[in-house]
């Protein structure tokens, strides 16, 4: 006989109590292994100086990175204040867990799935003067495909985009739809910029016309770290 209907829902809770719990347990483990790996990086920056006067000057701005970099990028910025856009699916938990626990803010969300309240709370944070950084490949891809809801956010606000990206001479990629990347332990990891630039247009729809060129400024600065 097939288990009543009402017995079900009860069944799946137990199941999703048990995951947490087993993740609740492995997290300072798992925090504690990061911190060994995070700090045995050889890090190199390269063309940081247009966002560095940006913050001297106390303005905000919105970093563009690929999804496949989130680890390496939110432990260079760590406890910088900055608001990380996070999906609300299931993995983007455990990322907001490691965001916070390296001084950044979440902004939960996505640019495609609740879109609307995901783009006005980072406009919110861009005009109390907070950084924002954004994934425009996320969460779900394709990969290194730049959609526009960044460039909306940042046109809205008014402020530039700061393309960031990363080389690690030698990582760990896992078989997720992005290859996320995890630099291995006392890799090279190399961080490069573009220069601060503003989108163009007045209205959403130009702003999201602007991906391509954006999506080439994302390249470019590959092309620097890559080098």
């Amino acid at each position: 006989m097939p288990e009543p209907a009402s017995k079900v829902p009860a069944a799946n809770d137990a199941a999703m109590n048990a995951v947490d719990w087993r993740v609740r347990l492995l997290l300072p483990l798992g925090f504690f292994l990061a911190w060994l790996l995070v700090h045995s990086w050889r890090i190199r920056v390269r063309n940081a100086e247009g966002w560095q006067r940006l913050r001297a000057e106390k303005k905000p701005w919105v970093f563009t990175l690929w999804h496949a970099t989130l680890l390496p990028a939110a432990f260079q910025h760590r406890h910088e204040g900055v608001a990380v856009l996070v999906s609300q699916h299931r993995d983007g938990e455990l990322i907001a867990r490691v965001l916070a626990a390296w001084g950044s803010t979440t902004v939960r969300g996505s640019t495609t799935r609740g879109g609307s309240r995901a783009l006005l709370a980072m406009i919110k944070e861009l005009e109390r003067g907070t950084v924002v950084a954004v994934t425009p490949d996320g969460p779900r891809g394709p990969a290194l495909e730049f959609q526009p809801g960044a460039l909306v956010a940042a046109q809205r606000a008014n402020v530039p985009v700061v393309p960031l990206v990363v080389h690690a001479d030698r990582a760990w990629r896992l078989k997720s739809w992005d290859r996320f990347m995890i630099p291995k332990f006392f890799a090279r990891v190399t961080f490069a910029y573009g220069a601060p630039t503003f989108v163009g247009g007045t209205s959403p729809r130009e702003a999201a016309a602007e991906s391509p060129r954006f999506e080439a400024l994302m390249r470019e600065a590959q092309a620097i770290a890559d080098g």
